[in-house]
């Protein structure tokens, strides 16, 4: 497989395995100085001079003007497994860096006389092509019973029902706060990682669906997260908070409701109250003295009047007195709506439409002609909100028992300066994806037949525990996996290789104290000695409730109190995703040097991400 850059006769880069090894190692050099608790932010300058902060491991790399593709086919990578995931882009390059490293070191120990290779070099890419696939196709087939066998044991599910700091300080569960706080200190640091996790914990209360699991709660807010948060810059985090109801983005066109006015009726539209002589795109043509062209078009307009009177004296009959419009109306539908009392927010976003008619229950009106009372929607009220410099529409919703039983709010995030705001967004919805793939963790196994065997909400206190069980149950694992048909002298098996590979996270974890990772790591091993039986015959078949926690919480205890908490399902897929990339770079054999067609994109695609549009995930 070749990396093209563009068409034309040009020379060819033949690439070997030191060339992979090399790029890789680059960004791991980038990313881990903001990798564990130790680590700090990174700096970034934009060409128009705007600094930026950050410890997201996707928008550090992201931010990066790569040349060459190797590198950017490995933040694609990165960036593929983070949206999924929410967790794991500095992790996903500190495995990679390492499973290339031991990968480097056993091809060169092979021997490499053979008739089908012409030197040494193409006979090390082809072992280490070998090795990888070797490593990939064990990871794929055994690493998840592997995990439920000897890591799952012994961590704790999370209790759903225990998302407040003062529900926590009366049990001994690990809550999701807990979870939440670890995130929330690898991306915007241990000063704001508090506040951020009770942020949102509180909106997990608040959105919590009755009679449902914890992922609908996810999901809904996951994919409404746009609509329901109001990013304000100019204040410190500490001003963030929850406000009742939905705030949208868009101000008042016309006057606003009285104050005095409840409830208040209001309509959602779709399209113009007024008929359009000519639409977008559309030139009317007219003659000297065609009079009777002229003559039409009075009548037009004139029906065209008469026809929005009547639309707004139906709307006056069902008291409706707020507009909602997904686009913008005309003059005289303003000075119209204005006479009768009307208020009209223009041009409102289709997420803020959507959240706003499923919290409302009221449909959409497609046809002016046709507006029923199903198309009206029952506020509490419908005021201006002012926040930061920006004045904004708030709506709260009239409380029903056809509702959906949730209490709606949305979230004020403040920062110092757009950057940072944008940061602690971006942060907000990556903790979203990470919880989802806590709560739905995902079977890594090559057979579609075999379902998942880890539990919803199982987490392992942070600080590398994870990758330390798990090289622990490797080590005696691999006796039976060699890495080729024949058994090599000297060549380690596919699972001792892997389970090196590994270490490279709690040493990175720990690279300013490796006393305390060999603390941590005898402490770890004595604990499990003691705790083998758990470790290799318990099976995790606790039942469910119907909202989807378990009954009782799993078959184990957390190692290290104190600690925070790690997700077991995106450890997991964060190693298998460094697996499944490392595989594919392998099969890349030259690169070939073009014209800058592709040249120019990358700047282009460099571009995009300083405009902090990223969707992509982290850590």
């Amino acid at each position: 497989m070749c990396a093209v850059q563009s068409v034309g006769m040009l020379p060819v880069e033949h690439l070997h395995l030191e060339h992979v090894l090399q790029t890789v190692c680059v960004l791991e050099s980038v990313v881990c100085r903001s990798f564990g608790p130790e680590g700090g932010q990174v700096l970034f300058t934009q060409d128009t001079g705007q600094a930026m902060l950050s410890r997201s491991g996707a928008r550090i790399l992201t931010a990066l003007r790569l040349e060459h593709p190797l590198a950017r086919m490995v933040v694609e990578c990165v960036l593929k497994h983070s949206t999924e995931t929410g967790d794991g882009s500095k992790t996903f390059i500190i495995l990679m860096a390492s499973l290339l490293r031991i990968i480097h070191t056993t091809a060169c120990r092979e021997p490499h006389v053979s008739r089908t290779h012409t030197s040494k070099a193409a006979a090390e890419t082809a072992s280490a092509r070998h090795l990888a696939d070797k490593m990939l196709a064990f990871a794929s087939e055994e690493l998840d019973d592997l995990i439920a066998a000897a890591v799952v044991p012994y961590g704790c599910c999370l209790s759903w029902e225990e998302l407040s700091a003062k529900s926590q300080a009366h049990s001994n569960n690990p809550c999701v706060q807990n979870l939440l706080a670890s995130f929330f200190q690898s991306r915007v640091g241990p000063t704001h990682c508090d506040l951020m996790s009770n942020l949102t914990c509180e909106l997990l209360t608040n959105w919590k669906f009755k009679n449902d699991s914890p992922s609908s709660s996810l999901h809904f807010i996951r994919d409404n997260l746009a609509a329901l948060h109001t990013p304000v810059s100019g204040f410190p985090i500490s001003f963030s908070r929850l406000v009742e109801g939905q705030v949208i983005h868009r101000d008042f066109a016309a006057p606003c409701p009285r104050a005095d006015l409840q409830p208040v009726k209001a309509v959602v539209l779709t399209g113009y109250l007024q008929p359009k002589l000519l639409r977008a795109g559309e030139v009317l043509e007219l003659g000297r003295g065609e009079q009777s062209e002229e003559r039409n078009i009075m009548d037009f307009s004139a029906w065209g009047e008469r026809s929005l009177e009547c639309v707004l004296t139906n709307l006056q009959s069902l008291g409706v007195s707020v507009l909602l419009s997904a686009v913008k109306q005309s003059a005289a539908v303003l000075a119209l709506a204005t006479q009768a009392e009307m208020s009209i927010v223009e041009c409102v976003s289709e997420d803020e439409l959507s959240l706003f008619q499923r919290l409302s229950g009221a449909t959409p009106v497609r046809d002016c002609r046709v507006i029923e009372p199903e198309h009206v929607a029952t506020l509490t009220f419908c005021r201006p909100i002012l926040l930061g410099a920006h004045r904004y529409v708030h709506v709260a919703f009239h409380d029903t028992e056809e509702k959906i039983t949730v209490k709606p709010c949305s979230l004020v995030l403040c920062g110092l300066g757009e950057g940072q705001t944008d940061q602690f967004a971006c942060a907000l919805k990556d903790a979203m994806r990470m919880l989802l793939s806590t709560w739905d963790p995902i079977g890594i196994t090559a057979a579609p037949f075999k379902q998942c065997v880890l539990e919803p909400g199982c987490v392992l206190p942070a600080g590398g525990t994870f990758e330390l069980l798990l090289n622990n149950a490797l080590l005696p694992h691999g006796s039976s996996c060699s890495i080729s048909d024949h058994t090599n002298k000297g060549v380690p098996a596919v699972s001792q290789l892997l389970a090196k590979a590994l270490l490279s996270v709690p040493r990175q974890i720990y690279y300013h104290s490796p006393r305390r990772l060999l603390q941590t790591q005898t402490r770890l091993l004595s604990f499990t000695k003691n705790h083998l039986s758990i470790a290799h015959n318990k099976i995790l078949t606790q039942s469910h409730r119907e909202d989807g926690t378990l009954t009782e919480p799993c078959r184990g205890e957390v190692l290290m109190s104190g600690s925070g908490l790690e997700s077991v399902s995106c450890k997991s897929q964060v190693l298998l995703a460094a697996l499944q990339c490392v595989s594919s770079l392998l099969r890349v054999d030259a690169v070939l040097r073009t014209h800058t067609a592709l040249h120019t994109q990358s700047h282009r695609r460099t571009n995009i991400s300083w405009a902090g549009t990223e969707d992509e995930a982290e850590d």
